[in-house]
């Protein structure tokens, strides 16, 4: 008895032996590699639709307003304060800047600056004793 079930259990579909592994392969997929994707083509996109005059974030965080594209060298020139500007590589624009954004900015400003300091914290300069 012992052997007949032995021996169904060498002759099991390789089909049902290997689905785990299908199913966390495709989980993977859809919860890892396919928002890369989507979150790859959207910043492609970007990059291909600057223009000059746009407001740019690059990735190292400082902020621009673009002036100059060079498409052979794939480079671009960026105002970051007046007068001072600088040159970089397209791919180094990590979003653009709308209006929208720095309206949002300001609401978060305006929200801080109406919070009073409790009563735990020194409300000045420290007096010696």
């Amino acid at each position: 008895m012992l052997e007949f079930l032995a021996q169904e259990q060498q002759n099991a579909n390789p089909l049902i032996t290997f689905l785990p592994l299908i199913l966390i392969g495709g989980a993977f997929y859809f919860v890892l590699i396919r928002p890369q994707q989507r979150r790859a083509k959207a910043q492609q996109a970007l990059l291909r639709s600057v223009e000059v005059g746009d407001e740019v974030l690059t990735t190292a965080g400082v902020y621009g307003t673009i002036v100059d594209i060079d498409d052979e060298t794939d480079a671009i020139t960026l105002e970051i304060a007046p007068g001072t500007q600088i040159r970089m590589i397209r791919a180094g624009i990590g979003r653009r800047i709308t209006e929208d954004d720095a309206y949002e900015d300001d609401e978060d400003d305006e929200d801080t600056s109406d919070v009073s300091p409790s009563s735990d914290e020194p409300q000045g300069p420290i007096q010696p004793s």
